[in-house]
C-alpha cells in the first residue's frame, strides 16, 4: 500500500532533521530528513533555520514520495523503527 501525506513534526536544530509522519492506513510511520539532503533538493543553497517548515512544504512532494520508495522497500532505521531521508536517498533511482 502507498503511503499517504501525514504531518510536519518539528525542525530539531541540534540533530539538523526535519520530523514529519505518513499514514499506512491507520498507522502513523514516523519520518525524519536531514536539512543537507533538503538544501542539496534545492540546489545547495543553505536554508535558514527559521525558514525549514517553509522549505519543507515546498518540497513535500518529493520528500514523501522518496519516503514511500524506502517504506515499500522497508528500509527501516532505528529504535523504534522509522523511514530516515538522506541525501544520497534522492541520487538513487526508485
Amino acid at each position: 500500500m502507498t503511503l499517504t501525506q501525514g504531518r510536519f513534526i518539528s525542525y530539531e536544530y541540534d540533530r539538523m532533521v526535519v520530523l514529519f509522519s505518513m499514514h499506512d492506513d491507520e498507522k502513523e510511520i514516523h519520518c525524519a530528513i536531514s536539512t543537507s539532503a533538503m538544501d542539496e533538493l534545492e540546489g545547495g543553497a543553505l536554508g535558514r533555520a527559521g525558514h525549514r517548515e517553509t522549505q519543507f512544504m515546498r518540497l513535500r512532494e518529493r520528500i514523501e514520495a522518496c519516503a514511500d520508495g524506502k517504506y515499500q522497500a522497508k528500509e527501516f532505521e532505528g529504535a523504534p523503527p522509522r523511514i530516515i531521508l538522506r541525501s544520497i536517498d534522492f541520487r538513487k533511482p526508485r
